[in-house]
Protein backbone atom coordinates (compact mmCIF):
# COMPACT_ATOMS: atom_id res chain seq x y z
CA UNK A 1 0.00 0.00 0.00
CA UNK A 2 1.21 3.49 -0.74
CA UNK A 3 1.83 5.89 1.87
CA UNK A 4 -1.58 7.27 3.20
CA UNK A 5 -0.89 10.54 2.24
CA UNK A 6 -3.50 11.71 0.32
CA UNK A 7 -5.00 14.87 -1.35
CA UNK A 8 -9.00 13.78 -2.46
CA UNK A 9 -10.41 15.73 -5.48
CA UNK A 10 -13.80 16.81 -5.81
CA UNK A 11 -14.51 17.15 -9.14
CA UNK A 12 -18.48 17.54 -8.47
CA UNK A 13 -17.15 21.17 -6.71
CA UNK A 14 -14.81 21.55 -9.66
CA UNK A 15 -17.90 21.69 -11.75
CA UNK A 16 -19.74 23.68 -9.27
CA UNK A 17 -17.12 26.45 -9.50
CA UNK A 18 -16.94 26.00 -13.29
CA UNK A 19 -20.95 26.41 -14.09
CA UNK A 20 -20.47 29.83 -11.67
CA UNK A 21 -17.71 31.21 -13.11
CA UNK A 22 -19.33 30.29 -16.11
CA UNK A 23 -22.58 32.23 -14.96
CA UNK A 24 -20.50 35.35 -13.91
CA UNK A 25 -18.82 35.52 -17.59
CA UNK A 26 -21.99 36.22 -19.16
CA UNK A 27 -21.41 36.38 -22.41
CA UNK A 28 -17.33 36.02 -22.42
CA UNK A 29 -15.71 32.71 -22.93
CA UNK A 30 -13.85 30.89 -19.83
CA UNK A 31 -10.11 30.44 -20.44
CA UNK A 32 -9.72 28.11 -17.56
CA UNK A 33 -6.12 28.60 -15.78
CA UNK A 34 -4.45 24.76 -15.25
CA UNK A 35 -1.06 26.13 -14.69
CA UNK A 36 1.00 24.33 -12.09
CA UNK A 37 -0.29 20.68 -12.27
CA UNK A 38 -3.71 22.25 -12.28
CA UNK A 39 -2.79 24.58 -9.37
CA UNK A 40 -1.57 21.46 -7.47
CA UNK A 41 -5.14 19.97 -8.17
CA UNK A 42 -3.42 17.22 -10.05
CA UNK A 43 -3.74 18.22 -14.19
CA UNK A 44 -4.69 14.38 -15.45
CA UNK A 45 -8.07 15.04 -12.99
CA UNK A 46 -9.01 18.67 -13.78
CA UNK A 47 -8.49 19.78 -17.04
CA UNK A 48 -10.06 16.08 -18.95
CA UNK A 49 -13.85 17.30 -15.91
CA UNK A 50 -13.30 20.76 -17.36
CA UNK A 51 -13.49 19.63 -21.10
CA UNK A 52 -16.19 17.29 -20.26
CA UNK A 53 -18.41 19.92 -18.59
CA UNK A 54 -17.84 21.85 -22.32
CA UNK A 55 -14.78 24.37 -21.37
CA UNK A 56 -12.84 24.30 -24.80
CA UNK A 57 -10.16 27.45 -23.74
CA UNK A 58 -7.11 25.80 -20.99
CA UNK A 59 -4.16 27.93 -20.34
CA UNK A 60 -0.95 26.65 -18.91
CA UNK A 61 2.32 28.34 -18.25
CA UNK A 62 5.04 27.43 -20.86
CA UNK A 63 5.51 24.63 -23.51
CA UNK A 64 6.62 21.58 -21.09
CA UNK A 65 2.81 22.26 -19.62
CA UNK A 66 1.01 22.61 -22.91
CA UNK A 67 2.42 19.52 -24.72
CA UNK A 68 1.53 17.74 -21.54
CA UNK A 69 -1.74 18.97 -21.65
CA UNK A 70 -2.29 18.46 -25.55
CA UNK A 71 -0.99 14.57 -24.29
CA UNK A 72 -3.37 14.08 -22.14
CA UNK A 73 -6.41 15.43 -23.74
CA UNK A 74 -5.52 13.97 -27.16
CA UNK A 75 -7.48 16.45 -28.98
CA UNK A 76 -7.13 19.77 -31.26
CA UNK A 77 -10.33 21.52 -30.76
CA UNK A 78 -9.32 22.41 -27.08
CA UNK A 79 -7.04 25.67 -27.38
CA UNK A 80 -3.98 25.72 -25.16
CA UNK A 81 -2.60 29.03 -23.88
CA UNK A 82 0.78 29.19 -23.46
CA UNK A 83 0.52 32.55 -20.66
CA UNK A 84 4.53 32.92 -20.24
CA UNK A 85 5.02 31.94 -24.07
CA UNK A 86 7.86 31.08 -25.24
CA UNK A 87 11.87 30.85 -24.33
CA UNK A 88 13.65 29.06 -26.96
CA UNK A 89 13.13 27.60 -30.69
CA UNK A 90 12.49 24.21 -28.58
CA UNK A 91 9.70 25.91 -27.52
CA UNK A 92 8.94 27.18 -30.36
CA UNK A 93 8.97 23.65 -32.34
CA UNK A 94 7.04 22.39 -29.36
CA UNK A 95 4.14 24.75 -29.89
CA UNK A 96 4.67 23.68 -34.04
CA UNK A 97 3.93 20.31 -33.20
CA UNK A 98 1.50 20.28 -30.34
CA UNK A 99 -0.36 23.08 -31.86
CA UNK A 100 -0.01 25.74 -28.89
CA UNK A 101 -1.22 29.23 -28.85
CA UNK A 102 1.88 31.25 -27.34
CA UNK A 103 1.24 34.87 -25.64
CA UNK A 104 4.43 36.63 -26.65
CA UNK A 105 5.41 40.04 -25.43
CA UNK A 106 8.91 40.78 -27.42
CA UNK A 107 9.15 40.86 -31.13
CA UNK A 108 12.70 38.21 -31.21
CA UNK A 109 9.32 35.70 -30.06
CA UNK A 110 7.64 35.94 -33.42
CA UNK A 111 11.29 35.30 -35.21
CA UNK A 112 11.55 32.44 -32.85
CA UNK A 113 8.36 31.27 -34.12
CA UNK A 114 8.22 32.07 -37.73
CA UNK A 115 11.54 30.02 -38.34
CA UNK A 116 10.52 27.57 -37.07
CA UNK A 117 7.86 26.71 -39.27
CA UNK A 118 5.17 27.92 -36.67
CA UNK A 119 1.71 29.19 -38.41
CA UNK A 120 -0.85 29.35 -35.47
CA UNK A 121 -2.04 32.11 -33.51
CA UNK A 122 -0.41 34.00 -31.01
CA UNK A 123 -1.71 36.49 -27.85
CA UNK A 124 -0.48 39.81 -27.60
CA UNK A 125 -0.06 40.66 -24.08
CA UNK A 126 0.39 44.26 -22.62
CA UNK A 127 1.30 46.14 -19.79
CA UNK A 128 -1.09 48.35 -17.87
CA UNK A 129 0.24 48.52 -14.34
CA UNK A 130 1.27 45.86 -13.06
CA UNK A 131 4.79 46.10 -14.18
CA UNK A 132 5.89 42.31 -14.74
CA UNK A 133 5.69 41.09 -18.22
CA UNK A 134 3.79 42.60 -21.54
CA UNK A 135 4.59 45.03 -24.17
CA UNK A 136 4.20 48.76 -24.11
CA UNK A 137 4.06 49.09 -27.40
CA UNK A 138 1.26 47.33 -28.89
CA UNK A 139 0.51 48.52 -32.09
CA UNK A 140 4.33 47.45 -33.34
CA UNK A 141 4.14 43.72 -31.92
CA UNK A 142 0.73 43.50 -33.54
CA UNK A 143 1.88 45.06 -36.89
CA UNK A 144 4.68 42.34 -36.44
CA UNK A 145 2.73 39.41 -35.99
CA UNK A 146 0.93 40.41 -39.36
CA UNK A 147 3.96 41.02 -41.67
CA UNK A 148 4.95 37.59 -40.38
CA UNK A 149 2.04 36.10 -40.75
CA UNK A 150 0.61 34.74 -37.35
CA UNK A 151 -2.44 34.91 -36.37
CA UNK A 152 -3.82 37.23 -33.54
CA UNK A 153 -5.42 34.93 -31.18
CA UNK A 154 -6.37 38.16 -28.64
CA UNK A 155 -4.99 40.81 -26.64
CA UNK A 156 -4.93 40.26 -22.79
CA UNK A 157 -3.25 42.19 -19.87
CA UNK A 158 -3.40 41.08 -16.33
CA UNK A 159 -5.12 42.48 -13.20
CA UNK A 160 -2.15 43.55 -10.05
CA UNK A 161 -4.95 44.15 -7.70
CA UNK A 162 -8.15 42.82 -8.30
CA UNK A 163 -8.16 40.48 -5.04
CA UNK A 164 -9.04 44.04 -3.27
CA UNK A 165 -12.28 45.56 -4.35
CA UNK A 166 -12.20 49.17 -4.68
CA UNK A 167 -8.22 49.74 -5.01
CA UNK A 168 -7.61 52.49 -7.58
CA UNK A 169 -5.38 50.56 -10.14
CA UNK A 170 -8.16 48.23 -10.79
CA UNK A 171 -10.02 51.02 -12.63
CA UNK A 172 -6.80 52.23 -14.31
CA UNK A 173 -5.51 49.14 -15.03
CA UNK A 174 -9.34 48.93 -16.90
CA UNK A 175 -9.44 52.22 -18.96
CA UNK A 176 -5.32 51.83 -20.32
CA UNK A 177 -6.29 48.31 -21.57
CA UNK A 178 -9.41 49.54 -23.21
CA UNK A 179 -7.69 52.27 -24.64
CA UNK A 180 -4.76 50.05 -26.56
CA UNK A 181 -7.50 48.04 -27.37
CA UNK A 182 -9.14 50.92 -29.16
CA UNK A 183 -5.49 51.77 -31.04
CA UNK A 184 -5.38 48.09 -32.61
CA UNK A 185 -8.58 47.17 -33.90
CA UNK A 186 -12.40 45.96 -32.99
CA UNK A 187 -11.81 42.75 -34.29
CA UNK A 188 -9.19 41.30 -31.87
CA UNK A 189 -10.19 39.37 -28.64
CA UNK A 190 -9.92 41.23 -25.58
CA UNK A 191 -9.27 39.52 -22.43
CA UNK A 192 -8.09 41.26 -19.04
CA UNK A 193 -9.97 39.47 -15.95
CA UNK A 194 -8.63 36.64 -13.71
CA UNK A 195 -10.91 35.40 -11.02
CA UNK A 196 -11.06 38.32 -8.37
CA UNK A 197 -11.30 41.00 -11.57
CA UNK A 198 -14.68 38.60 -12.63
CA UNK A 199 -16.53 39.40 -9.47
CA UNK A 200 -14.83 43.16 -9.02
CA UNK A 201 -14.67 44.58 -12.44
CA UNK A 202 -17.68 42.28 -14.21
CA UNK A 203 -18.03 45.38 -17.11
CA UNK A 204 -14.61 44.65 -18.51
CA UNK A 205 -15.42 40.43 -19.12
CA UNK A 206 -15.47 41.90 -22.63
CA UNK A 207 -14.49 38.88 -25.09
CA UNK A 208 -12.68 35.99 -22.77
CA UNK A 209 -12.22 36.02 -18.60
CA UNK A 210 -9.81 34.14 -17.12
CA UNK A 211 -10.10 32.51 -13.79
CA UNK A 212 -7.85 30.56 -12.04
CA UNK A 213 -7.96 30.05 -8.16
CA UNK A 214 -11.43 30.52 -7.73
CA UNK A 215 -12.43 27.32 -10.11
CA UNK A 216 -10.41 24.90 -6.98
CA UNK A 217 -12.70 26.80 -4.47
CA UNK A 218 -10.60 29.64 -2.90
CA UNK A 219 -12.39 33.12 -2.83
CA UNK A 220 -10.80 35.19 -4.95
CA UNK A 221 -11.44 38.57 -3.08
CA UNK A 222 -10.91 39.65 0.38
CA UNK A 223 -13.79 39.81 2.76
CA UNK A 224 -16.27 38.52 -0.26
CA UNK A 225 -18.00 34.63 -0.62
CA UNK A 226 -19.09 33.97 -3.39
CA UNK A 227 -19.99 30.51 -3.29
CA UNK A 228 -17.36 28.46 -4.66
CA UNK A 229 -16.78 24.98 -2.89
CA UNK A 230 -13.50 23.99 -2.09
CA UNK A 231 -11.84 21.27 -4.56
CA UNK A 232 -8.99 19.71 -2.21
CA UNK A 233 -9.64 17.85 1.12
CA UNK A 234 -5.74 17.45 2.23
CA UNK A 235 -5.57 14.23 4.62
CA UNK A 236 -3.28 12.02 6.19
CA UNK A 237 -3.63 8.34 8.59
CA UNK A 238 -3.08 8.13 12.07
CA UNK A 239 -0.10 5.80 12.02
CA UNK A 240 0.08 5.69 15.77
CA UNK A 241 -2.18 6.51 19.44
CA UNK A 242 0.69 7.33 22.51
CA UNK A 243 -0.25 7.95 25.85
CA UNK A 244 2.63 11.11 27.19
CA UNK A 245 2.61 11.93 31.38
CA UNK A 246 3.11 15.79 32.17
CA UNK A 247 6.46 16.24 31.48
CA UNK A 248 7.07 14.92 28.40
CA UNK A 249 7.63 16.92 25.21
CA UNK A 250 6.85 16.34 21.47
CA UNK A 251 9.14 16.40 18.16
CA UNK A 252 12.38 18.27 17.17
CA UNK A 253 13.17 21.36 19.58
CA UNK A 254 11.19 19.79 22.51
CA UNK A 255 8.52 22.91 21.81
CA UNK A 256 5.44 21.34 23.08
CA UNK A 257 5.53 20.30 26.71
CA UNK A 258 2.58 18.44 28.46
CA UNK A 259 1.10 19.39 31.92
CA UNK A 260 -1.28 17.06 31.83
CA UNK A 261 -1.58 13.55 30.77
CA UNK A 262 -2.36 13.48 27.16
CA UNK A 263 -3.31 10.89 23.89
CA UNK A 264 -1.21 12.15 20.70
CA UNK A 265 -2.07 10.88 17.30
CA UNK A 266 0.77 11.07 14.55
CA UNK A 267 -0.05 11.16 11.25
CA UNK A 268 1.51 10.38 7.75
CA UNK A 269 2.13 13.93 6.71
CA UNK A 270 4.45 16.55 6.84
CA UNK A 271 6.24 19.36 5.53
CA UNK A 272 7.85 17.14 3.15
CA UNK A 273 4.18 16.56 1.43
CA UNK A 274 3.40 20.24 1.49
CA UNK A 275 2.04 20.86 5.07
CA UNK A 276 3.47 23.90 5.99
CA UNK A 277 6.06 23.98 9.03
CA UNK A 278 4.73 27.33 10.53
CA UNK A 279 1.80 25.00 11.42
CA UNK A 280 3.67 23.98 14.23
CA UNK A 281 2.31 24.33 17.71
CA UNK A 282 -0.74 26.58 16.38
CA UNK A 283 -2.17 24.63 13.06
CA UNK A 284 -5.32 22.17 13.72
CA UNK A 285 -6.46 18.71 11.91
CA UNK A 286 -9.83 17.58 11.56
CA UNK A 287 -11.24 14.49 12.90
CA UNK A 288 -15.11 13.94 13.15
CA UNK A 289 -15.68 17.82 12.76
CA UNK A 290 -13.25 18.24 15.72
CA UNK A 291 -10.15 20.24 15.59
CA UNK A 292 -6.90 18.36 16.79
CA UNK A 293 -3.89 21.00 17.56
CA UNK A 294 -0.86 20.08 16.18
CA UNK A 295 1.38 19.69 18.81
CA UNK A 296 4.80 19.97 18.41
CA UNK A 297 6.92 21.04 15.50
CA UNK A 298 5.51 19.53 11.76
CA UNK A 299 8.06 17.30 10.76
CA UNK A 300 9.55 15.94 7.09
CA UNK A 301 6.93 13.28 7.21
CA UNK A 302 4.75 13.07 10.50
CA UNK A 303 2.23 16.05 12.32
CA UNK A 304 1.58 15.20 15.97
CA UNK A 305 -2.23 15.99 17.10
CA UNK A 306 -3.55 16.36 20.51
CA UNK A 307 -6.19 13.13 20.82
CA UNK A 308 -6.75 13.53 24.01
CA UNK A 309 -10.73 13.28 25.01
CA UNK A 310 -11.14 12.00 20.88
CA UNK A 311 -12.03 8.40 19.98
CA UNK A 312 -8.74 8.83 17.22
CA UNK A 313 -6.98 5.38 16.66
CA UNK A 314 -4.99 4.07 14.35
CA UNK A 315 -6.06 3.76 11.02
CA UNK A 316 -8.29 6.72 11.19
CA UNK A 317 -8.45 9.90 8.81
CA UNK A 318 -7.65 13.45 9.50
CA UNK A 319 -8.15 16.29 7.44
CA UNK A 320 -5.65 18.96 7.89
CA UNK A 321 -7.91 21.72 4.92
CA UNK A 322 -10.62 20.70 2.91
CA UNK A 323 -14.59 21.80 3.47
CA UNK A 324 -14.27 22.28 7.23
CA UNK A 325 -10.93 24.08 7.39
CA UNK A 326 -10.69 25.94 4.10
CA UNK A 327 -7.23 26.71 2.58
CA UNK A 328 -8.11 30.43 2.60
CA UNK A 329 -8.11 30.77 6.37
CA UNK A 330 -4.97 28.75 7.07
CA UNK A 331 -3.49 30.73 4.75
CA UNK A 332 -4.46 33.93 6.22
CA UNK A 333 -3.67 32.65 9.80
CA UNK A 334 0.47 31.98 7.74
CA UNK A 335 0.33 35.48 6.01
CA UNK A 336 0.02 34.06 2.92
CA UNK A 337 -2.68 33.01 0.02
CA UNK A 338 -3.73 29.69 -0.52
CA UNK A 339 -1.81 29.43 -4.21
CA UNK A 340 1.02 28.95 -1.65
CA UNK A 341 -0.61 26.09 0.05
CA UNK A 342 -2.36 24.52 -3.18
CA UNK A 343 0.90 24.21 -5.22
CA UNK A 344 3.22 23.23 -2.38
CA UNK A 345 1.34 20.20 -2.30
CA UNK A 346 4.06 17.35 -2.94
CA UNK A 347 4.24 15.12 -5.96
CA UNK A 348 4.68 12.04 -3.54
CA UNK A 349 0.85 13.31 -2.51
CA UNK A 350 -1.46 11.04 -4.24
CA UNK A 351 -4.23 13.02 -6.11
CA UNK A 352 -7.32 10.71 -5.86
CA UNK A 353 -11.00 11.37 -6.69
CA UNK A 354 -13.22 11.50 -4.14
CA UNK A 355 -15.82 8.84 -5.16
Amino acid sequence: MSRPAIAWINLDHLRHNYHLLREQAGNAEVMAVVKANAYGHGLDLVAPALVEDGCRNLAVTDANEGICLRNMLGENSVEVTLLSGIFDREDARIACSAGLTPAITEPEQIRILTAEGFKGRVWIKVDTGMNRLGTTDTHSLVQECRKSGLGIAGIMSHLACADTDGHRLNQKQGESFVRQCKKIGPDIPRSLLNSAGMFIMPEYALDIVRPGIALYGSEPVIGRSVGLKPVMQLTGQVMQIREIQPGDSISYGATFTADKPMRIGTISLGYGDGLPRQLSNTGSAIFKGRKLPITGRVCMDYTMVDATHTTLAQGDTVEFWGDTLRADDIAKTLNTISYTLFTGVNERVRRVPLP
